[in-house]
């Protein structure tokens, strides 16, 4: 009898060895999900931390993490997820989220883990951006907002105060004139680091047009409102005609504007703070500074683009993997991860209580992004990518072409809003 009870007993210790808790229950062994993200060095080497400590937490779970070039990340999951392969978890552009919704690659989030009232109380608004159909499709670890970054050395090389960054766009423009080093017509030195495919984007639609006394689109999203009073003329006029009259910068100097920057080539330019971590890395030489971007002297009024990079459930994500898969979004979306992607990464927390940390807003490298969070507008995207080639496709109309700049808007408006009416038709 006591043999018979000692192989009972074996046997039930070895199998409480391939039962390990789950998230909300048992796994009957050990589950391994796949974490997808575009490649930038900062966030792949971070992640690659974090899971560690992830899989030291939760023994049961193990998390792949994949990287791709952001050229071919869409690509990777539009063949993978259809055919039930690739990420469980993903990582994506929030403007990017009304196509992955509609091509069927995110299932919503349950709303027993991540309900709506926690969400709207705890993370930032501009989190609505990805609320869809009444449904939350994913949670950003951080947030972004832009700053206008300044080359101390080249201002104080230039007679300005290295101390003093512009406040006004007029004075941006005068400090980057005055920077601007040419020879017989070709660009040795950019005043402002000017560029349509980067951030100045962004500026353009959630900056500049605002502050030229322009609301960029309707309330409902549909309307692209741009060209809808002559503000809007001249805010994209004032934008171009800093490469094309000015000729402080161009669009491919040095390959991109960050590297002409972290390069000494650039003495100013406008980036989110996602840029953080690379400068730290990468402009050790560079003496730079971080302000809030500019404003008019006319009005004085202060906007921004807020952005974010979501962490959503693929549809990949089923029984066991759902369940590994909504306890690693937790963990992503946690205060102390946030913390750690702040001082790794450089972006801001997406939790309201971290992001408004007093000792934050006063750190002058993380202050002047809060500040710019407060008045921080972030774009319902219908096609990002399509979108944003339009804005380009535009500037290279004037700056290449010639083309007068209210004409260039004019088709750049028809041209957005055929993306919008294709949309919500």
């Amino acid at each position: 009898m006591r043999k018979r009870w000692q192989v009972v007993t074996v046997l039930a210790l070895a199998a409480t060895l391939f039962l390990v808790p789950g998230a909300s229950g048992v796994f009957a062994k050990q589950v391994t999900i796949e974490y997808w993200q575009y490649y930038y060095e900062s966030k792949a080497k971070t992640m690659d931390e974090l899971i560690k400590i992830f899989e030291k937490q939760n023994p049961e779970i193990v998390v792949e993490h994949k990287t791709f070039p952001y050229e071919q990340f869409n690509q990777k999951v539009a063949i993978s997820v259809p055919a039930g392969k690739g990420p469980d978890v993903v990582n994506l552009y929030y403007g990017w989220a009304p196509k992955y919704v509609e091509a069927g690659y995110l299932q919503p989030l349950p709303v027993d883990e991540f309900s709506p009232r926690m969400i709207e109380n705890e993370f930032l608004p501009m989190v609505d951006a990805v609320k869809l159909n009444g449904k939350y499709w994913g949670l950003p670890t951080a947030v972004r907002a832009l700053a206008l970054f300044w080359n101390k050395d080249l201002f104080k090389e230039a007679g300005l105060d290295p101390n003093k960054p512009p406040r006004t766009w007029e004075q941006l423009q005068d400090y980057a004139v005055k920077m601007t080093k040419q020879d017989k017509g070709q660009l040795l030195q950019e005043g402002y680091a000017w560029n349509a495919g980067g951030q100045d984007n962004h500026v353009f639609v959630q900056v500049l047009l605002r502050q030229w006394g322009v609301n960029p689109f309707s309330p409902d999203n549909k309307k692209v409102l741009w060209n809808s009073k002559p503000g809007g003329y001249e805010a994209f006029e004032w934008w171009t005609n800093l490469a094309t009259r000015y000729k402080v910068g161009e669009p491919e100097f040095m390959g991109d504007y960050r590297t002409a920057f972290i390069s000494g080539k650039a003495a100013m330019m406008i980036d989110g703070s996602f840029a953080l971590g690379t400068l730290k890395s990468k402009a050790k030489d560079i003496n730079w500074g971080v302000t809030t971007l500019p404003v008019r002297e006319a009005n004085g009024v202060k906007s921004n683009f807020g952005s974010f990079w979501l962490n959503g459930l693929t549809v990949n994500a089923r029984g066991e993997k759902r369940e590994a898969a909504i306890k690693f979004l937790k963990f992503l979306t946690s205060p102390e991860v946030m913390k750690r992607w702040l001082t790794d990464v450089g972006e801001l927390p997406a939790r309201q209580a971290l992001a408004e940390d007093a000792d934050l807003q006063k750190d002058p490298i993380y202050g002047p992004f809060l500040a710019g969070l407060k008045y921080a507008h972030a774009t319902f995207f219908v096609d990002e990518t399509s979108e944003r080639q339009a804005l380009i496709d535009a500037t290279n109309e004037v700056l290449l072409k010639g083309t007068n700049p209210r004409t260039a808007l004019d088709q750049l408006v028809q041209a957005e809003q055929k993306v919008r009416d294709g949309y919500f038709k």
